[in-house]
Order: structure tokens, then C-alpha cells, then sequence
């Protein structure tokens, strides 16, 4: 988050500022390399951008959001041949979307972690799936004011532009996350099992995307397997790595998207890349979750015991010399 230090710091905020509108404008440049034609407009079936605006409001803080906007500024005037009035609105939008996400998320209590259910309930529903209504609504909204689309066209544009915005912050924004946390080096306990996950997915996720039949199904295993064995980094990773080759697939035409048309490609991807997408987020939250209760659990009933342990010896009365049964009297009571 950005304190008062960084602004006092000479270049410090500014420097902060330019990185991540340079991080946001590189990731744009990557979503444009595959780009689907719906209903006559381009749109981008990932839109990584999205991803890295949230992202950098949660780590760096609000602060940063005119990098955001600076970076949507050059994206937009390289996919715009003239540029008019309707860049700043355009802007504005793509600007906007993310930081609703971030105060949604921060109204939810979001950890950034990402070890709970409810942290990734919340990232799907508040910070994708709410806060991309507004780039969405923005972005086409303003084509069909400005006469580039026709109104008959909304829906579906509207929809194919939504979802992209949305897959950003689905498959980028846990990455980014994971990485600002993950201690390097990583620990090589399981190197091999990694290494093992890491062929099979290399295998297996080109065969379901470039294989005629379809058999994009055979990528839920692997999900499953990563999300179970390497939690949140496992299962994004994968998760990746598959919706960026059925992205490639889906934008030649080819293996479990040939024969389509353009917007059969772009609701059959869309909703594989969203399952998927999904699945791996919110099943790798589960079974953090239950990991650490787990953990905790067993960290308090060994406290636990060690507590009635230490109760237990320091409680024990010392040793007391038998009573005198025989009642003998002392000298001088009497008796």
C-alpha cells in the first residue's frame, strides 16, 4: 500500500505509478495477440490486464490506479486507429472496473492469501463477475453510441467482452498473488511429484486442445490432481497453462474447434475456460482451508496437552506421613 513514506520518497510513488502501467500496457499487448471477431468487434477471449490492475491494488494499494489508467490509455490508442473523444470514457471504464473490485473485495474482508472458501467465493462473484459488468457496459455501450456497432449486436459482444475481463482477474490475479508471496527458493520436498504433474500436463493439456475429438474433459483430472497436491500454486498454474492453449486452438480454428462458427468458438471456449477456471480456484481454496483448520486443530490439542500435562504434575500434593491412629495423648492435656 502506498504510506507516506513512499510519497515523500523522491520519484518513489512515480516510479510506483510507471510500473504498473507498463505491467498493465505488456499484458494488454499479450491478450491482443489472440483475438476472436464476434458480431464484427474484436475482443479477446483472456484480457490479462484486468488481472494485473487488481492485483496491484491489493498489493501496492489504491494509490496506484492512475498506472491503471495510464496503461489502458496506451492499450487503447494501440487498437484504435483514431482515436476520439470516446478514449477517455473507454479509460475510464477499464479504470473503474478494477478498483469496484478491490473495494468489493475489501467490504468482504478478501485476504490476499486466498486460504479460505470465502476469499475465493468472493474474488469469482465481487472482484470478476460484478466488477467486469462495468468495463463491459462501458466499453460496448460507448461502440454502439459512437455508431461502430449496431444495437442489435449488444448482447453478444457485450458478453464475449464481459467474460474476457472476467477470465483476467479468474486466472491472472491468484497468480500474481501467489508469486508476491512464495518464498524463493521454492522447497524441493516433492520436486519429483511436481516434475511428474508438470509432464503429464504437458501431455495431456495439448491433447485436448488440438484433438479433433473433443476431449477437453481430460484437463479436470490434472486440475484436480494439482489443486489436491500443490493447493492454489498447482491448480493455477494448470489452469493457465490450459486456457492459454485452448485459447490458441479456439483462435485457429482447430481440434475441438473446427467447424465452428465464430461465435460457437467464442461461447465454447468461454465456458470451458470459466469451468475450469472456476474449479481450480475454488477447489484449491477448499482444500487450503481444511488444511489449515486441520493444522489448527491439531496445534491446539497438542497445547492442549501439554497444558494438562504441566496441570497434571503441578497439582500432585507431596507425600504426607501417615495419621496418628493410635491417639496417644501428649503430655499436659489432660488426659
Amino acid at each position: 500500500m502506498v504510506g507516506l513514506k513512499d510519497l515523500r520518497r523522491p520519484g518513489g510513488y512515480a516510479a510506483q505509478v510507471v510500473a504498473v502501467a507498463a505491467c498493465y500496457y505488456a499484458a494488454g499487448r499479450l491478450g491482443l495477440l489472440r483475438r476472436l471477431i464476434v458480431e464484427d468487434a474484436v475482443v479477446s477471449p483472456i484480457w490479462p490486464p484486468t488481472g494485473v490492475a487488481v492485483a496491484a491494488l491489493l498489493l501496492l494499494g489504491m494509490g496506484c490506479w492512475p498506472g491503471i489508467a495510464l496503461g489502458a490509455f496506451f492499450i487503447v490508442l494501440a487498437v484504435t486507429p483514431d482515436p476520439g473523444p470516446d478514449v477517455v470514457i473507454t479509460v475510464l471504464g477499464q479504470t473503474a472496473a478494477p478498483v469496484c473490485a478491490v473495494l468489493l473485495l475489501r467490504r468482504a474482508r478478501f485476504r490476499i492469501e486466498l486460504t479460505r472458501l470465502r476469499d475465493g467465493l468472493a474474488l469469482v462473484f465481487l472482484g470478476a463477475f460484478t466488477a467486469m459488468l462495468i468495463s463491459a457496459t462501458v466499453g460496448v455501450g460507448l461502440s454502439i453510441l459512437m455508431n461502430k456497432l449496431a444495437v442489435g449486436r449488444f448482447w453478444p459482444v457485450w458478453l464475449a467482452w464481459w467474460v474476457g475481463d472476467a477470465m483476467g482477474v479468474l486466472l491472472v490475479t491468484p497468480l500474481l498473488l501467489l508469486l508476491h508471496r512464495m518464498r524463493w527458493p521454492p522447497s524441493p520436498a516433492r520436486w519429483k511429484e511436481a516434475t511428474a504433474l508438470a509432464l503429464v500436463a504437458c501431455a495431456v493439456v495439448p491433447l485436448a486442445a488440438y484433438s479433433s475429438i473433443s476431449l477437453l474433459f481430460l484437463v479436470y483430472p490434472l486440475i484436480i490432481w494439482a489443486a489436491l497436491r500443490f493447493e492454489l500454486a498447482g491448480s493455477t498454474l494448470c489452469a493457465l497453462l490450459t486456457s492459454v492453449l485452448a485459447t490458441v486452438a479456439a483462435t485457429d480454428g482447430v481440434g475441438s474447434f473446427s467447424g465452428l462458427s465464430r461465435v460457437e468458438i467464442m461461447a465454447k471456449l468461454q465456458a470451458f475456460n470459466g469451468a475450469m477456471a472456476l474449479t481450480a480456484l475454488l477447489l484449491s481454496a477448499v482444500i487450503t482451508e481444511q488444511r489449515n483448520t486441520r493444522r489448527s486443530v491439531e496445534q491446539a490439542c497438542k497445547e492442549l496437552a501439554e497444558v494438562l500435562e504441566h496441570l497434571t504434575a503441578g497439582d500432585t500434593p507431596p507425600p504426607r506421613p501417615p495419621p496418628d491412629t493410635d491417639e496417644r495423648a501428649r503430655p499436659g492435656d489432660g488426659r
